[in-house]
Formats: C-alpha cells, structure tokens, sequence
C-alpha cells in the first residue's frame, strides 16, 4: 500500500472504479474491437444547437451566470416540463437549478438531504453512480432488487420490507439504466399509494424521458400527492445528443432547490454559460429532431432485441432509454466471465450485468445507440460467440493471451 493512501477518505477508499470502465481500456487498444456499451448518443447535436452555442461565445457570452442558472433557461425548462409530460413548475426563479449534468443534480440532491446514516432505497439494477454517492453524502444506500419476471418495473412489495425508520429517499429511474424498464401511469400509482403518506423523498433521474417509445412518459411527480416530496433531474445529454456540453436540471419544491443551490454554489458556481445557450435554442426548437433521433433509436431496439431472442438469448422488451438487457443464464457463463470472453474471442465489449448490481447476475448491458451497421456487426459476432459455446469441438477458441493489441 502506498504510504500516501493512509490520507484518503474511507468513503472513497471503501468504492471500487466503476464497472462499465474495466473493458474499455482494453477496447481501445484493441485492434478491430467494437463497443457496444457506452451510454452516449452516436448523433452529433443537431446544427442549430451548436450554432446557438457558437454565436453566444461570439457574442462574449463568456462569463458567470446566476448560480441557478440563466433566467432564461429555466423559464424555458418550466415550458418544456408543462409541455411535455404535464408538469407544473411555474415558479421557475425559484423551483428550477440548473446544474453541470444530471449527474451533479444526483450528487447535490443526496447531499442536501442526507444525515449521516440515512438510507436510500436504490432499485436495481440501476445507474453506477447511485450508490457511491449515497457514500459520498453520508447515506446508507439499500439495495432493492428488481425482477426480470416483473420487466424490472419497482413493484409495492420490493420496498415496503425495506423501509425503515431510517428511510430518508427512494432513487426511482425510469426510463432505466441499464434495463430499458419503463412505469406506466399504472404502475407509479401502486407505489405512490405505498409512499404517499411516508416521510421519504423521492429522487426521480428522468434523463431518459424522451426515449420512451409506449405511450407517454409519466412523471411520480404528475401525482399531486407526491409532487412536494419528488426532486425531478433531467437534462440534455441524451435525448438532445449533447453529452459533452454537461448541462443538467433539477425542478423541485423550493425549499430543495435553495438547499441544492448552496451546495451548487459552493463547488461549482454555475454550470457552462455557452452550454446554457445552446440548451434554449434545445428547449425552443429542437423536438423535432428529437423525434428522428427517437424513431432511429427505436429501430435499433426493435433489431437488437429479435437478434439476442433468435440467438438464444431470452431478452424482454425495453421500452425505455436506449439499452437492452439480455439474459446470458442459458450459456452458464457468470455475467463478468461472458463479458471477459467475448471480448478476448470476438473483440466485442458488453457491460456486465453486475456492474449495475449483484442481481444483474445471469445478464448483460448493451447500448443501441450505435450505428445499425455496427449494431449488426457486434450481433454477428456475439452470435457466433454463443454457438461457439453451444459447440465447442466445431469452433477454436481464441485465447486471451493471443489477442494482438496495438501498442
């Protein structure tokens, strides 16, 4: 142990890297590997968003903005929300914060409600962040397994025997990371009737919310119930292809919101003023290009889910995000070994289904938000991967130690 590692915090000692990082270091030395695993938009943001953010550093937009963000923009988001998905956050001076991501949205509700001790029920499978930033604030995070019997919907009775005295916050993801799970109307309305009379906050990661492609997506927050007591992140990385420009938003009651903007204030200030810009010009004339992004997304899906079905692979349908979630049970290959595999045989890189959880056991994550071509490619060869495992006699392994990597 390196003698300067007895300054670091036990907290962050006690988290391990990430798990969707561990094969792509060694993708991107490989020669003629594909990737199916990263959680970013192919599309470029569209022409006029860009645009918009040039012309606002030509025009010296260059400097601070309010800590909540530009006034502009947030009374384009409260449009948005309203237009949208129903929901009223009229107040926007004071009921919306816009942050760097949706990312630091999680980070800076946790650490505006959480006491040292805390729990937070986290529904998994589920986003890698989720539980080291329940660390990072103080929290307890519980793990609340969902079900693939169930298309990995939050059901009732998965969290009712977990709620405890201690219960500060329930994280709700949907459309979901990494399953494409969705909640209908139907299914929010069983777990409100369960949390509408608790003291339990509900930090609902809606980041996905365009890429729903049943019917509309539904907010917990459209439940007039729960509304006070729902922090609702979202932001423009995803359905806007605008990873890179690091803009998110959190709409909340406005005591959470003054309680996030101190925190915001403190280790950020304010989140990129081009990329504040841009997001107007997002909010005021991009659905349509949303709406192409979503119909291409929404043909990958369909493919990629006939393609692991038709080779072996039982995969329910996602109706949400841009991921599929295939079982790999059939193989008897561990999650971590199946990834580890195909990589070393096929050069294709998937997430291991426990990267998101222990019960992603028996499953893995791929992203569609590829190229159909690359789609097919990666497909082609992870099925002959599976037969290769089916029919070990008529298929020569490659082994790991001979796969040539570029230096």
């Amino acid at each position: 142990m390196n003698n300067l590692e007895k300054f670091l915090s036990r907290s962050v000692q006690s988290v391990p890297p990430s798990g969707i990082r561990k094969f792509f270091d060694i993708v991107s030395e490989m020669k003629d590997a594909l990737s199916l695993g990263v959680g970013e938009p192919d599309f470029v943001t569209p022409w006029s968003i860009r645009e918009m953010g040039i012309y606002s550093i030509e025009e010296g937009h260059t400097h601070y903005t309010s800590n909540y963000g530009l006034l502009e923009l947030r009374k384009e988001i409260s449009n948005y929300l309203k237009r949208r998905f129903n929901l009223d956050y009229p107040n926007y001076r004071d009921q919306i914060l816009v942050t760097v991501g949706a990312s630091e949205a999680i980070d800076i509700a946790l650490r505006s409600i959480i006491n040292p001790g805390d729990e937070v029920l986290i529904p998994e499978p589920c986003f890698v962040s989720y539980k080291p930033c329940t660390i990072f604030a103080g929290g307890v995070p519980v793990a609340v397994p969902t079900k693939a019997e169930n298309d990995f919907k939050l059901r009732p009775e998965d969290i009712i025997s977990k709620i405890t005295p201690r219960t500060k916050a329930l994280i709700l993801s949907y459309p979901n990371n990494p399953t494409g799970a969705i909640m209908t109307r139907e299914d929010l309305k069983e777990l409100v009737d369960v949390l509408k009379d608790k003291d339990i906050i509900v930090i609902s990661d809606e980041i996905y919310a365009e890429l729903t492609y049943e019917g509309d997506h539904v907010s917990v927050a459209n439940f007039p119930e729960m509304k006070d007591k729902t922090i609702l992140i979202n932001g423009f990385s995803k359905a806007f292809a605008m990873t890179g420009w690091r803009l998110g938003f959190v709409a909340a009651n406005e005591v959470f919101i003054k309680a996030m903007a101190k925190v915001h204030q403190y280790i950020i200030m304010s989140a990129p003023t081009f990329s504040q810009y841009a997001a107007i010009e997002a909010l005021r004339n991009g659905e349509a290009e949303v709406e192409k992004m979503r119909e291409e997304y929404n043909r990958r899906r369909r493919y990629m889910v006939s393609r692991f079905n038709k080779m072996g692979l039982e995969c329910f349908e996602p109706k949400g995000a841009f991921y599929v979630f295939p079982s790999i049970k059939s193989t008897g290959l561990s999650s971590e070994e199946f990834a580890e595999k195909l990589l070393y045989q096929q050069k294709v890189a998937v997430v291991p289904g426990t990267a998101f959880g222990s019960c992603g056991e028996g499953f893995i994550r791929c992203s569609y938000a590829y190229s159909l071509e690359t789609i097919k490619e990666a497909l082609d060869r992870i099925e002959k991967f599976v037969k290769s495992l089916k029919c070990p006699n008529e298929n020569q392994e490659i082994q790991k130690n001979s796969v040539v990597v570029e230096q």
